[in-house]
């Protein structure tokens, strides 16, 4: 079984100072850092919700979610700044009122000035972020998302595409790199470029560079392709006419698709080295959370003995579900799920184990708190103390 790098017990990360005073922001590009607001949910808020981003920050809490009590705690320990897993701004406000329950922990946080800020499905899909952290507490094997994110670096979004002469490549290049082409990840000046047979017809007023006007001409030319980001786009095709031979150069631009990641996006497939049984996963997942209860619907049907193929997501997943069942999961394991979709594992043969929506996300954050807190020295992190599953057992 995979070891853990954290504990629960772990109560602050501080980091070393770095002799300057850190504000808002530096804790937003740390977060965006550890957890990409790009990874996301489409219907999720993350990222800064409230507060300036130049206003001092040296104390931050960490919590699942932003409670009364939670925010009465922040308020005691004099923080500059709380992460919410859960975002606390999600569904449009009309109104942001003390007396009214549904903001008014917004309201106190704006009054005392405290920033708010939530990586919510970017921790979720990142890689290294809490799918992975479950996966670790089940056991050892190959771990893939159930639904891959799409990326795109922004200066990867465009390929330029022209033909020119063989001598006269290498100058278009230079020049289309210099203003802002050919840069994939931490590589520069990156071209590809093999020959090609054009022809050309020139009309009455042209004047081409080998051959004749008025006659259908064949010549062997060089194929250039370049990619491009948006904002480099004009100069970089600027560059190419300027550098380039012809009258009229076939210039050709072409939008990229994002690529689906391997390591990253929603849920964990995760492929156990030895597999194991459905109460062997239980008790692990108990200890790795930390929790005492883990609730079981199992088919009354032969369901296999021991588990090889695992679907897990955090928090609410059963949208996930039909995706791991597809790659062949006959154990999915998530925070919670109505009870016709319990019904409905059942029915499918397949085995569903519930921890409660928070306890399946809570145990992350004292190792939420050690990936951010390098990135901002002299900043503490503190892991709030009232934040808790909303249910007891009774």
């Amino acid at each position: 079984m995979a070891k853990r790098t954290t504990t629960r017990s772990t109560k602050q990360s501080t980091s070393r100072s770095s002799g300057r005073s850190r504000k808002v922001s530096d804790l937003v590009k740390a977060l965006a850092r550890v957890a990409p607001p790009a990874l996301a949910a489409e219907w999720d808020n993350v990222g800064l919700l409230l507060g300036d981003a130049q206003s001092p920050c040296e104390r931050v809490l960490l919590t699942i979610d932003l409670t009364e009590d939670v925010m009465l705690e922040a308020c005691e320990l004099n923080v500059q700044a709380i992460i919410a897993y859960h975002p606390p701004l999600f569904d449009p406000i009309r109104k942001l009122v003390s007396h009214d329950p549904a903001t008014a922990v917004l309201a106190r946080a704006a009054r005392a000035g405290i920033a708010l800020l939530s990586p919510h499905t970017a921790l979720d899909a990142v890689a290294g972020g809490i799918n992975d952290w479950l996966a670790e507490g089940i056991g050892d094997g190959e771990c893939r998302p159930l639904d891959c994110a799409s990326a795109l670096a922004a200066r990867e979004s465009f390929k330029i595409v022209t033909l020119a002469p063989v001598d006269v490549v290498d100058r278009i290049c230079a020049a289309m790199s210099i203003a802002g082409a050919g840069r994939i990840g931490d590589y520069s000046q990156c071209s590809h470029s093999f020959p090609v047979d054009g022809t050309f017809y020139g009309g009455p007023t042209t004047a081409p560079r080998t051959g004749r006007k008025g006659k259908l001409e064949r010549v062997i030319e060089q194929r250039i392709e370049m990619v491009c980001g948006p904002k480099a786009l004009s100069a970089a095709l600027a560059a190419l006419r300027a550098a380039h031979p012809y009258e009229a150069p076939a210039i050709e631009v072409h939008a990229l698709a994002a690529q689906p990641s391997v390591r990253e996006g929603q849920g964990r497939l995760l492929r156990l080295s030895e597999p194991a049984t459905t109460l062997d996963i239980a008790r692990r997942l108990r200890k790795h959370l930390g929790i005492k209860r883990i609730e079981c619907a199992e088919s009354s049907t032969p369901t296999p003995s021991h588990h090889e193929m695992i679907g897990i997501c955090a928090g609410s997943g059963m949208s996930l579900f039909a995706a791991a069942a597809e790659a062949g999961a006959t154990l999915f394991f998530t925070g919670e799920a109505k009870h016709h979709d319990q019904l409905a594992v059942v029915r499918g043969g397949r085995t569903l184990l519930l921890a409660g929506h928070t306890n399946s996300e809570r145990g992350y954050l004292p190792r939420l708190a050690e990936r951010i807190a390098p990135l901002v020295p002299g900043m503490a992190f503190t892991l709030s103390k009232r934040d808790r599953h909303p249910l007891v057992d009774v």
